[in-house]
Protein backbone atom coordinates (compact mmCIF):
# COMPACT_ATOMS: atom_id res chain seq x y z
CA UNK A 1 0.00 0.00 0.00
CA UNK A 2 1.24 3.58 -0.62
CA UNK A 3 1.11 6.46 1.64
CA UNK A 4 -1.26 9.14 1.04
CA UNK A 5 1.62 11.32 0.36
CA UNK A 6 3.38 8.86 -2.36
CA UNK A 7 -0.39 8.16 -4.15
CA UNK A 8 -0.37 12.17 -4.04
CA UNK A 9 2.86 12.11 -5.97
CA UNK A 10 2.28 9.73 -8.22
CA UNK A 11 -0.36 11.13 -9.36
CA UNK A 12 1.04 14.28 -10.21
CA UNK A 13 1.20 14.97 -14.11
CA UNK A 14 4.94 16.17 -14.73
CA UNK A 15 7.76 16.18 -12.03
CA UNK A 16 9.61 19.00 -10.68
CA UNK A 17 11.56 20.84 -13.76
CA UNK A 18 14.92 20.71 -11.69
CA UNK A 19 14.65 16.67 -12.17
CA UNK A 20 14.40 17.37 -15.85
CA UNK A 21 17.59 17.94 -18.06
CA UNK A 22 17.86 17.06 -21.46
CA UNK A 23 21.85 16.67 -21.20
CA UNK A 24 21.47 13.48 -18.47
CA UNK A 25 17.80 13.58 -16.49
CA UNK A 26 19.21 13.31 -13.77
CA UNK A 27 16.91 12.78 -10.49
CA UNK A 28 14.11 12.12 -13.12
CA UNK A 29 12.55 8.53 -13.66
CA UNK A 30 14.26 7.25 -17.28
CA UNK A 31 10.44 7.85 -18.72
CA UNK A 32 10.33 11.03 -17.87
CA UNK A 33 14.40 11.79 -19.00
CA UNK A 34 13.35 10.53 -22.02
CA UNK A 35 10.29 12.57 -22.62
CA UNK A 36 12.28 15.65 -22.28
CA UNK A 37 15.41 14.75 -24.06
CA UNK A 38 13.21 14.01 -27.12
CA UNK A 39 11.37 17.02 -26.72
CA UNK A 40 14.63 19.46 -26.91
CA UNK A 41 15.80 16.95 -29.69
CA UNK A 42 13.24 17.73 -31.67
CA UNK A 43 13.23 21.34 -31.23
CA UNK A 44 16.93 21.14 -32.24
CA UNK A 45 15.94 18.96 -35.63
CA UNK A 46 13.29 21.25 -36.38
CA UNK A 47 13.76 24.67 -35.34
CA UNK A 48 17.44 25.11 -34.53
CA UNK A 49 18.61 24.55 -38.62
CA UNK A 50 15.76 27.17 -39.69
CA UNK A 51 17.20 29.91 -38.03
CA UNK A 52 20.36 28.48 -38.47
CA UNK A 53 19.59 29.43 -42.14
CA UNK A 54 18.47 32.16 -42.04
CA UNK A 55 21.59 33.89 -40.63
CA UNK A 56 23.38 31.66 -42.91
CA UNK A 57 22.05 33.56 -45.46
CA UNK A 58 22.02 36.77 -43.56
CA UNK A 59 25.89 36.35 -43.45
CA UNK A 60 26.43 34.78 -47.00
CA UNK A 61 24.59 38.02 -48.60
CA UNK A 62 26.19 40.41 -46.42
CA UNK A 63 29.56 39.53 -46.62
CA UNK A 64 29.73 38.48 -50.62
CA UNK A 65 30.77 41.56 -51.59
CA UNK A 66 34.51 41.01 -50.47
CA UNK A 67 34.06 37.96 -52.52
CA UNK A 68 32.74 40.20 -55.38
CA UNK A 69 35.49 43.11 -54.39
CA UNK A 70 38.49 40.64 -55.88
CA UNK A 71 36.38 39.56 -58.98
CA UNK A 72 36.12 42.95 -60.23
CA UNK A 73 33.29 44.98 -58.32
CA UNK A 74 35.93 47.72 -57.73
CA UNK A 75 37.73 48.09 -60.63
CA UNK A 76 33.91 47.96 -62.90
CA UNK A 77 32.44 50.69 -60.36
CA UNK A 78 35.58 52.68 -60.33
CA UNK A 79 35.51 52.43 -56.57
CA UNK A 80 38.55 54.01 -54.21
CA UNK A 81 39.59 52.65 -51.65
CA UNK A 82 37.67 55.37 -49.62
CA UNK A 83 34.22 54.57 -51.24
CA UNK A 84 34.37 50.65 -51.06
CA UNK A 85 34.94 51.79 -46.82
CA UNK A 86 32.12 54.01 -47.45
CA UNK A 87 29.46 51.24 -49.47
CA UNK A 88 30.28 49.16 -46.21
CA UNK A 89 29.66 51.95 -44.08
CA UNK A 90 26.63 52.50 -45.51
CA UNK A 91 25.13 49.07 -44.48
CA UNK A 92 26.02 49.07 -40.76
CA UNK A 93 24.53 51.82 -40.03
CA UNK A 94 20.63 51.45 -40.55
CA UNK A 95 21.72 47.82 -39.05
CA UNK A 96 22.56 49.43 -35.65
CA UNK A 97 20.10 52.32 -35.72
CA UNK A 98 17.00 49.34 -36.20
CA UNK A 99 18.29 46.49 -33.96
CA UNK A 100 17.24 47.92 -30.11
CA UNK A 101 13.48 48.55 -31.65
CA UNK A 102 13.28 45.61 -33.75
CA UNK A 103 13.75 43.28 -30.84
CA UNK A 104 11.56 45.17 -28.21
CA UNK A 105 8.63 44.87 -30.70
CA UNK A 106 9.80 40.97 -31.78
CA UNK A 107 7.20 39.36 -29.72
CA UNK A 108 4.54 41.55 -30.51
CA UNK A 109 4.51 41.17 -34.19
CA UNK A 110 5.90 37.57 -34.17
CA UNK A 111 9.11 36.19 -35.09
CA UNK A 112 7.38 33.52 -37.20
CA UNK A 113 6.11 36.93 -39.54
CA UNK A 114 9.41 39.08 -38.68
CA UNK A 115 12.41 37.06 -39.36
CA UNK A 116 11.24 35.58 -42.80
CA UNK A 117 10.15 39.07 -43.97
CA UNK A 118 13.16 40.20 -42.92
CA UNK A 119 14.71 37.52 -45.23
CA UNK A 120 12.95 38.09 -48.42
CA UNK A 121 13.71 41.63 -48.01
CA UNK A 122 17.13 41.66 -48.04
CA UNK A 123 17.20 39.08 -50.31
CA UNK A 124 15.44 41.28 -52.79
CA UNK A 125 18.17 44.33 -52.04
CA UNK A 126 21.39 41.67 -52.26
CA UNK A 127 19.53 40.47 -55.65
CA UNK A 128 19.25 44.28 -57.05
CA UNK A 129 23.01 44.39 -56.46
CA UNK A 130 23.94 41.98 -59.10
CA UNK A 131 21.89 44.66 -62.08
CA UNK A 132 23.99 47.91 -61.00
CA UNK A 133 26.24 49.95 -62.85
CA UNK A 134 27.45 52.92 -61.04
CA UNK A 135 28.41 53.45 -57.10
CA UNK A 136 25.41 55.36 -56.21
CA UNK A 137 23.44 51.96 -57.31
CA UNK A 138 25.55 50.07 -55.11
CA UNK A 139 25.13 52.04 -52.27
CA UNK A 140 21.46 52.56 -52.31
CA UNK A 141 21.69 48.44 -52.16
CA UNK A 142 24.20 48.31 -49.28
CA UNK A 143 21.45 50.92 -47.25
CA UNK A 144 18.19 48.39 -47.48
CA UNK A 145 20.33 45.43 -46.59
CA UNK A 146 21.86 46.65 -43.71
CA UNK A 147 18.24 47.84 -42.99
CA UNK A 148 16.29 44.69 -43.72
CA UNK A 149 18.96 42.75 -41.95
CA UNK A 150 18.92 44.54 -38.87
CA UNK A 151 17.44 43.38 -36.06
CA UNK A 152 17.90 39.88 -37.69
CA UNK A 153 20.99 38.62 -35.16
CA UNK A 154 19.44 39.86 -31.81
CA UNK A 155 15.65 38.64 -33.08
CA UNK A 156 17.00 34.99 -34.09
CA UNK A 157 19.41 35.25 -30.21
CA UNK A 158 16.15 36.33 -28.58
CA UNK A 159 14.13 33.57 -30.25
CA UNK A 160 16.41 31.08 -29.69
CA UNK A 161 16.49 31.55 -26.01
CA UNK A 162 12.76 31.29 -25.60
CA UNK A 163 13.25 27.68 -26.46
CA UNK A 164 16.19 26.44 -24.39
CA UNK A 165 16.88 26.60 -20.36
CA UNK A 166 20.00 28.96 -20.03
CA UNK A 167 23.10 26.46 -19.07
CA UNK A 168 21.52 24.24 -22.17
CA UNK A 169 22.15 27.57 -24.16
CA UNK A 170 24.97 27.56 -25.57
CA UNK A 171 25.70 24.97 -27.59
CA UNK A 172 22.44 26.30 -29.20
CA UNK A 173 23.83 29.62 -29.62
CA UNK A 174 26.98 27.82 -30.86
CA UNK A 175 25.53 25.83 -33.74
CA UNK A 176 23.41 29.08 -34.67
CA UNK A 177 26.63 31.42 -35.01
CA UNK A 178 28.29 28.49 -37.14
CA UNK A 179 26.44 30.36 -39.93
CA UNK A 180 29.44 32.90 -40.12
CA UNK A 181 31.83 30.71 -40.23
CA UNK A 182 30.18 28.64 -42.73
CA UNK A 183 29.06 31.15 -44.29
CA UNK A 184 32.67 32.62 -44.54
CA UNK A 185 33.81 29.22 -46.13
CA UNK A 186 30.88 28.01 -48.36
CA UNK A 187 31.04 32.00 -49.75
CA UNK A 188 34.59 31.35 -51.32
CA UNK A 189 34.05 27.93 -52.52
CA UNK A 190 30.29 29.17 -53.75
CA UNK A 191 31.94 32.51 -55.38
CA UNK A 192 34.71 30.55 -57.23
CA UNK A 193 32.27 28.20 -58.76
CA UNK A 194 30.06 31.50 -59.74
CA UNK A 195 32.62 33.53 -61.34
CA UNK A 196 32.74 30.86 -63.96
CA UNK A 197 29.55 32.15 -65.30
CA UNK A 198 31.27 35.90 -66.44
CA UNK A 199 29.82 37.00 -69.53
CA UNK A 200 26.33 35.00 -69.17
CA UNK A 201 23.61 37.73 -69.89
CA UNK A 202 26.36 40.54 -70.12
CA UNK A 203 26.94 40.51 -67.04
CA UNK A 204 30.14 40.45 -65.19
CA UNK A 205 30.99 37.00 -62.63
CA UNK A 206 30.56 39.13 -59.63
CA UNK A 207 27.18 40.22 -60.57
CA UNK A 208 26.00 36.67 -60.67
CA UNK A 209 27.51 36.13 -57.19
CA UNK A 210 24.88 38.72 -55.90
CA UNK A 211 22.02 37.71 -58.32
CA UNK A 212 22.02 33.73 -57.18
CA UNK A 213 22.57 34.10 -53.87
CA UNK A 214 19.83 37.05 -53.72
CA UNK A 215 17.28 34.64 -55.09
CA UNK A 216 18.03 31.54 -53.00
CA UNK A 217 17.49 34.02 -50.11
CA UNK A 218 14.22 35.24 -51.28
CA UNK A 219 13.08 31.35 -51.63
CA UNK A 220 14.30 30.25 -48.49
CA UNK A 221 12.22 33.22 -46.90
CA UNK A 222 9.09 32.80 -48.52
CA UNK A 223 9.36 29.13 -47.37
CA UNK A 224 10.30 29.89 -44.15
CA UNK A 225 6.86 31.94 -43.39
CA UNK A 226 5.13 28.43 -43.11
CA UNK A 227 7.38 26.39 -41.03
CA UNK A 228 9.03 28.85 -38.26
CA UNK A 229 7.03 28.07 -34.98
CA UNK A 230 6.16 31.39 -32.81
CA UNK A 231 6.89 29.78 -29.72
CA UNK A 232 7.74 26.01 -28.26
CA UNK A 233 3.84 24.90 -27.95
CA UNK A 234 3.88 25.52 -31.69
CA UNK A 235 6.21 23.06 -32.64
CA UNK A 236 4.65 21.07 -34.47
CA UNK A 237 6.31 17.49 -33.81
CA UNK A 238 5.80 17.64 -30.37
CA UNK A 239 2.89 16.03 -28.63
CA UNK A 240 1.26 17.89 -26.41
CA UNK A 241 2.88 16.46 -23.06
CA UNK A 242 5.98 17.40 -24.48
CA UNK A 243 4.63 20.80 -25.10
CA UNK A 244 3.76 20.55 -21.36
CA UNK A 245 7.00 19.30 -20.21
CA UNK A 246 8.68 22.16 -21.97
CA UNK A 247 6.78 25.09 -21.01
CA UNK A 248 7.15 23.63 -17.29
CA UNK A 249 10.68 24.29 -17.69
CA UNK A 250 10.84 27.23 -19.12
CA UNK A 251 8.11 28.98 -17.04
CA UNK A 252 9.95 27.64 -13.55
CA UNK A 253 13.39 29.18 -14.85
CA UNK A 254 12.20 32.49 -15.70
CA UNK A 255 10.05 32.64 -11.75
CA UNK A 256 13.16 30.98 -10.11
CA UNK A 257 15.43 33.78 -11.76
CA UNK A 258 12.60 36.54 -11.49
CA UNK A 259 12.69 35.71 -7.40
CA UNK A 260 16.59 35.75 -6.73
CA UNK A 261 17.01 38.82 -9.15
CA UNK A 262 14.73 40.48 -7.29
CA UNK A 263 17.05 39.86 -3.91
CA UNK A 264 14.42 36.90 -2.87
CA UNK A 265 16.32 34.09 -0.27
CA UNK A 266 16.12 31.07 -0.81
CA UNK A 267 13.97 30.31 2.58
CA UNK A 268 11.66 32.86 1.11
CA UNK A 269 11.25 30.56 -1.98
CA UNK A 270 7.93 28.71 -2.01
CA UNK A 271 7.56 25.21 -3.84
CA UNK A 272 4.16 25.39 -6.35
CA UNK A 273 1.36 23.72 -4.24
CA UNK A 274 -0.44 22.83 -7.35
CA UNK A 275 0.77 20.96 -10.75
CA UNK A 276 1.55 23.11 -14.33
CA UNK A 277 -1.44 23.58 -16.05
CA UNK A 278 -1.84 24.80 -19.57
CA UNK A 279 -3.98 27.44 -17.84
CA UNK A 280 -1.09 28.29 -16.16
CA UNK A 281 0.89 28.83 -19.23
CA UNK A 282 -1.32 30.63 -21.21
CA UNK A 283 -2.01 33.56 -18.40
CA UNK A 284 2.13 33.97 -17.54
CA UNK A 285 3.45 36.80 -18.10
CA UNK A 286 6.80 35.34 -18.39
CA UNK A 287 9.08 35.14 -21.85
CA UNK A 288 7.54 32.12 -22.53
CA UNK A 289 3.97 33.05 -22.26
CA UNK A 290 2.07 33.48 -25.47
CA UNK A 291 0.85 37.05 -24.53
CA UNK A 292 3.34 39.94 -25.71
CA UNK A 293 5.19 41.76 -22.59
CA UNK A 294 4.16 45.06 -22.44
CA UNK A 295 7.41 47.41 -23.54
CA UNK A 296 8.39 49.15 -19.95
CA UNK A 297 11.36 51.79 -20.80
CA UNK A 298 11.91 51.31 -17.36
CA UNK A 299 13.24 47.83 -18.01
CA UNK A 300 15.04 49.25 -20.89
CA UNK A 301 17.14 51.68 -19.10
CA UNK A 302 17.43 49.37 -15.62
CA UNK A 303 20.22 47.48 -18.72
CA UNK A 304 22.38 50.65 -19.05
CA UNK A 305 23.08 49.65 -14.56
CA UNK A 306 24.29 46.30 -14.80
CA UNK A 307 28.36 46.09 -14.54
CA UNK A 308 28.29 42.96 -16.90
CA UNK A 309 26.45 44.88 -20.11
CA UNK A 310 28.87 47.14 -19.86
CA UNK A 311 32.12 45.05 -20.09
CA UNK A 312 30.76 42.30 -22.11
CA UNK A 313 27.64 43.38 -24.12
CA UNK A 314 29.10 46.96 -24.54
CA UNK A 315 33.00 47.11 -24.61
CA UNK A 316 33.97 43.52 -25.23
CA UNK A 317 30.45 43.49 -28.09
CA UNK A 318 32.91 46.19 -29.67
CA UNK A 319 35.91 45.03 -29.98
CA UNK A 320 34.58 41.71 -31.15
CA UNK A 321 32.27 43.25 -33.57
CA UNK A 322 35.18 45.23 -34.93
CA UNK A 323 37.75 42.28 -35.81
CA UNK A 324 34.85 40.27 -36.71
CA UNK A 325 33.36 42.24 -39.41
CA UNK A 326 36.44 42.83 -40.42
CA UNK A 327 37.05 39.17 -41.43
CA UNK A 328 34.08 38.78 -42.48
CA UNK A 329 34.42 41.63 -45.25
CA UNK A 330 38.37 41.42 -45.82
CA UNK A 331 39.82 37.89 -45.28
CA UNK A 332 39.51 37.75 -49.13
CA UNK A 333 41.34 40.70 -49.76
CA UNK A 334 43.98 39.85 -46.69
CA UNK A 335 44.52 36.32 -48.73
CA UNK A 336 44.82 37.53 -52.22
CA UNK A 337 47.22 40.39 -50.79
CA UNK A 338 49.42 37.02 -49.72
CA UNK A 339 50.29 36.58 -53.55
CA UNK A 340 47.35 33.97 -54.18
CA UNK A 341 45.58 35.04 -57.45
CA UNK A 342 41.42 35.72 -57.10
CA UNK A 343 39.99 32.30 -57.45
CA UNK A 344 42.41 30.39 -55.73
CA UNK A 345 42.51 33.66 -52.80
CA UNK A 346 38.44 32.38 -52.38
CA UNK A 347 39.49 29.06 -52.12
CA UNK A 348 42.76 29.56 -50.04
CA UNK A 349 39.67 31.56 -46.87
CA UNK A 350 37.87 28.22 -46.52
CA UNK A 351 40.08 26.30 -44.26
CA UNK A 352 40.56 28.57 -41.48
CA UNK A 353 36.82 29.27 -41.47
CA UNK A 354 36.21 25.46 -40.86
CA UNK A 355 38.82 25.61 -38.09
CA UNK A 356 36.51 28.07 -36.52
CA UNK A 357 33.50 25.98 -36.97
CA UNK A 358 35.26 22.91 -35.07
CA UNK A 359 36.06 24.81 -32.00
CA UNK A 360 33.35 26.67 -31.59
CA UNK A 361 31.35 23.72 -31.54
CA UNK A 362 33.66 21.64 -29.31
CA UNK A 363 34.23 24.86 -27.11
CA UNK A 364 30.37 25.40 -26.46
CA UNK A 365 29.52 21.81 -25.48
CA UNK A 366 32.60 21.96 -22.92
CA UNK A 367 31.38 25.42 -21.63
CA UNK A 368 27.82 23.95 -21.33
CA UNK A 369 28.73 21.16 -19.84
CA UNK A 370 30.79 22.76 -17.48
CA UNK A 371 29.17 26.47 -17.33
CA UNK A 372 32.52 28.41 -17.92
CA UNK A 373 31.38 31.16 -19.86
CA UNK A 374 34.02 33.52 -18.94
CA UNK A 375 37.10 31.23 -19.33
CA UNK A 376 35.88 30.15 -22.55
CA UNK A 377 35.90 34.04 -23.66
CA UNK A 378 39.58 34.37 -22.26
CA UNK A 379 40.91 31.74 -24.29
CA UNK A 380 39.33 32.47 -27.31
CA UNK A 381 40.91 36.05 -26.99
CA UNK A 382 44.36 34.98 -26.24
CA UNK A 383 44.35 32.41 -29.32
CA UNK A 384 43.34 35.80 -31.40
CA UNK A 385 46.10 37.70 -29.68
CA UNK A 386 48.61 35.41 -30.83
CA UNK A 387 47.20 34.81 -34.14
CA UNK A 388 47.55 38.75 -34.54
CA UNK A 389 51.14 38.56 -33.25
CA UNK A 390 51.95 35.80 -36.18
CA UNK A 391 51.10 37.96 -38.38
CA UNK A 392 52.85 41.14 -37.22
CA UNK A 393 55.79 39.09 -36.63
CA UNK A 394 56.90 37.09 -39.71
CA UNK A 395 56.64 38.83 -43.33
CA UNK A 396 56.52 34.98 -44.76
CA UNK A 397 53.21 34.75 -46.84
CA UNK A 398 52.96 30.95 -45.16
CA UNK A 399 53.12 32.06 -41.94
CA UNK A 400 50.61 34.96 -42.21
CA UNK A 401 48.31 32.83 -43.43
CA UNK A 402 49.03 30.11 -41.00
CA UNK A 403 48.30 32.81 -38.19
CA UNK A 404 44.53 33.27 -39.69
CA UNK A 405 43.79 29.48 -38.31
CA UNK A 406 44.39 31.46 -34.71
CA UNK A 407 42.65 34.62 -35.80
CA UNK A 408 39.70 33.28 -37.10
CA UNK A 409 38.96 31.10 -34.41
CA UNK A 410 39.64 33.20 -31.70
CA UNK A 411 37.16 35.75 -33.02
CA UNK A 412 34.28 33.92 -34.49
CA UNK A 413 34.00 31.01 -31.70
CA UNK A 414 34.06 33.55 -29.20
CA UNK A 415 30.55 35.11 -30.43
CA UNK A 416 28.56 32.43 -29.09
CA UNK A 417 29.80 32.25 -25.68
CA UNK A 418 29.14 36.34 -25.31
CA UNK A 419 25.86 35.98 -26.65
CA UNK A 420 25.00 33.06 -24.07
CA UNK A 421 26.82 34.77 -21.31
CA UNK A 422 24.42 37.71 -21.75
CA UNK A 423 21.32 36.08 -22.25
CA UNK A 424 22.14 33.57 -19.23
CA UNK A 425 22.36 36.53 -16.95
CA UNK A 426 19.62 38.61 -18.02
CA UNK A 427 17.15 36.45 -18.25
CA UNK A 428 14.14 38.59 -17.45
CA UNK A 429 11.95 40.17 -17.35
CA UNK A 430 11.26 40.57 -21.51
CA UNK A 431 12.22 43.83 -22.13
CA UNK A 432 15.47 43.98 -20.12
CA UNK A 433 16.78 40.47 -21.60
CA UNK A 434 15.52 41.65 -25.44
CA UNK A 435 17.31 45.19 -24.77
CA UNK A 436 20.65 43.60 -23.19
CA UNK A 437 20.50 41.02 -26.39
CA UNK A 438 20.09 44.00 -28.82
CA UNK A 439 22.60 45.90 -26.99
CA UNK A 440 25.34 43.71 -27.84
CA UNK A 441 24.87 43.27 -31.69
CA UNK A 442 24.36 47.29 -31.61
CA UNK A 443 27.85 46.81 -30.03
CA UNK A 444 28.99 44.32 -32.17
CA UNK A 445 28.19 46.25 -35.53
CA UNK A 446 29.27 49.73 -34.26
CA UNK A 447 32.73 47.93 -33.58
CA UNK A 448 32.20 46.44 -37.70
CA UNK A 449 32.06 50.66 -38.65
CA UNK A 450 35.39 51.28 -37.15
CA UNK A 451 36.90 48.08 -39.53
CA UNK A 452 35.53 48.52 -42.51
CA UNK A 453 37.57 51.89 -42.40
CA UNK A 454 40.42 50.57 -40.26
CA UNK A 455 41.10 47.47 -42.92
CA UNK A 456 39.36 49.33 -46.20
CA UNK A 457 41.73 52.76 -46.64
CA UNK A 458 43.41 53.16 -43.43
CA UNK A 459 45.54 50.38 -43.36
CA UNK A 460 47.16 49.05 -46.49
CA UNK A 461 47.81 45.57 -47.41
CA UNK A 462 49.74 43.56 -47.61
CA UNK A 463 50.72 44.25 -44.37
CA UNK A 464 47.74 45.78 -42.22
CA UNK A 465 50.20 46.97 -40.12
CA UNK A 466 47.67 49.09 -38.05
CA UNK A 467 44.74 46.94 -38.33
CA UNK A 468 46.86 44.32 -37.42
CA UNK A 469 48.50 46.15 -34.19
CA UNK A 470 44.45 47.59 -33.39
CA UNK A 471 42.99 44.27 -33.43
CA UNK A 472 45.56 42.60 -31.57
CA UNK A 473 44.92 45.20 -28.87
CA UNK A 474 40.99 44.74 -29.17
CA UNK A 475 41.52 41.05 -28.65
CA UNK A 476 43.56 42.03 -25.36
CA UNK A 477 40.90 44.42 -24.12
CA UNK A 478 38.37 41.62 -24.30
CA UNK A 479 40.23 39.17 -22.41
CA UNK A 480 40.94 42.25 -19.68
CA UNK A 481 36.67 42.99 -19.70
CA UNK A 482 35.59 38.67 -19.36
CA UNK A 483 38.07 38.69 -16.34
CA UNK A 484 36.89 41.25 -14.92
CA UNK A 485 33.20 40.34 -15.43
CA UNK A 486 34.26 37.08 -14.12
CA UNK A 487 35.26 38.23 -10.81
CA UNK A 488 31.99 40.59 -10.74
CA UNK A 489 29.60 37.72 -11.15
CA UNK A 490 31.70 35.52 -8.67
CA UNK A 491 31.29 38.21 -5.83
CA UNK A 492 27.79 38.66 -6.77
CA UNK A 493 27.07 35.10 -6.03
CA UNK A 494 29.28 34.81 -3.38
CA UNK A 495 27.15 37.58 -1.70
CA UNK A 496 23.55 36.09 -2.80
CA UNK A 497 24.55 32.44 -1.53
CA UNK A 498 21.21 32.24 0.43
CA UNK A 499 19.53 31.94 -2.97
CA UNK A 500 18.74 28.14 -3.95
CA UNK A 501 21.87 28.27 -6.88
CA UNK A 502 23.95 31.03 -8.21
CA UNK A 503 22.35 33.60 -9.49
CA UNK A 504 24.44 34.20 -12.32
CA UNK A 505 26.24 32.37 -14.52
CA UNK A 506 30.44 31.59 -14.79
Amino acid sequence: MQSADEQKQSESPSPPSHLLSYDNGIGATHGEATRVTRAWWKMDCFVLPIVTSIFFLCFLDRGNVGNARIAGLQKDLNMSNYQYSLALTITVIPYVLIEIPSNLWLKRIGPNIVLPLMTVLWGIATTLQGTVTSYGGLIACRFFIGLFEGGLSPGCMLYLSSFYPRRQLQLRISIYFTAPTIAGAFSGLLASAILHMDGIGGKPGWAWVFILEGLFTILFGLCTFFILPRTPSHVPFLTPEEKAYVARVLHDENTKLSQMTSGIRASDLTARKTPYTDRDHDEDESYTSEKADKIRWRDVLRVLKLPHIWLIGIIAGVFNGATLSGLTYFTPSIVASLGYLANKAQLMSVPPFIVSFVLAIASSYLSDRYSKRGLTIIVFALLGVAGFGIFLGSHHPHARYASLFLILPGTYAMASPLVAWISNNTHTPYTTRATSIALLTVATNSGGIFSTWLLGSWSKPPGYTSAAWCLGMFQVGIAVCAGVCWAWLWRENRRGSGVGEEQYVM
